[in-house]
C-alpha cells in the first residue's frame, strides 16, 4: 500500500514564505509524477506544481500554474520519493488545503493523495 505524507503548511503573512514536504512510501515505480494540488473553500481542486522523475536517458520536468510561477519552486528527491514546494511571496489568494499527489503507471494507472495540509496567508 503507498502512503503520501504532506507537511510544513501553517499560518503566514502576505509576503512571507513556507516550504511543503511530501513523502510517499510504500510500492512506487522510479518512473513517477509527483505534484502539489490545492482546494480553496468553494473551489475546484487545482494543480499547483507538478514534477516529473524523468527516464534513464533525460532528466525529469516541471509545470506550474500560472498564478504561482516566479514564486514558488518544486524539487524533488528521487531516492526519497519526496517532493518539496518552496512557497515565496505568498498571497492571500494563495490560502487553501494542499495536496500531493504520485501517479505512475505500473502495470495500470495508479494514483494516490495525501491528507493535505492548510496553508492561510493573511495579516
Amino acid at each position: 500500500q503507498v502512503q503520501v505524507v504532506e507537511s510544513g503548511g501553517g499560518l503566514v503573512q502576505p509576503g512571507g514564505s513556507l516550504r511543503l514536504s511530501c513523502a510517499a512510501s510504500g510500492r512506487i515505480s522510479s518512473t513517477n509524477v509527483m505534484a502539489w494540488y490545492r482546494q480553496a473553500p468553494g473551489k475546484q481542486r487545482e494543480l499547483v506544481a507538478a514534477s516529473t522523475s524523468g527516464g534513464s536517458t533525460s532528466g525529469g520536468s516541471t509545470e506550474y500554474a500560472e498564478s504561482v510561477k516566479g514564486r514558488f519552486t518544486i524539487s524533488r528527491d528521487n531516492g526519497k520519493n519526496t517532493v518539496y514546494l518552496q512557497m515565496n511571496n505568498l498571497k492571500s489568494e494563495d490560502t487553501a488545503v494542499y495536496y500531493c499527489n504520485i501517479a505512475y503507471v505500473d502495470p495500470w494507472s495508479r494514483s494516490y493523495w495525501g491528507q493535505g495540509t492548510q496553508v492561510t496567508v493573511t495579516s
